[in-house]
């Protein structure tokens, strides 16, 4: 039950990201769900293995080796799910910051209350 609420939320964010960043496009909802789940699947395959090999490099750039291969996570997500576009690396960039942020807000109140 925990994980279908947590991919809601997700969906919620995603939705809410690609309206606010520029160069971020999703068709209709049901693909900001689809987004969340592909992204949730691609993030705890690939994403966890790319930021177990890198940790070093993590370490040594304080994090922001994290929020590259996040942006990379997210480009993924967008060449595989078509009705999702993501125009350039910097709109990429922009969206992960925002989901990121907006995930943590919603979590944040929703663990709270």
């Amino acid at each position: 039950m925990i994980m279908i609420l947590n991919i809601l939320i997700s969906g919620i964010a995603i939705a809410i990201a690609s309206y606010i960043t520029p160069g971020a496009h999703i068709d209709w909802y049901i693909t900001a769900i689809i987004v969340a789940v592909v992204l949730a699947l691609v993030n705890s395959s690939i994403g966890f293995c790319l930021k177990l090999i890198t940790f070093p490099i993590n370490v040594l750039t304080l994090g922001l080796m994290s929020l590259i291969i996040n942006i990379l996570m997210v480009l993924l997500v967008a060449k595989i799910i078509p009705w999702f576009t993501i125009d350039s690396f910097f709109s990429a960039f922009i969206f992960a910051v925002i989901l990121a942020l907006i995930n943590m807000v919603i979590v944040w109140n929703i663990v709270k209350k």
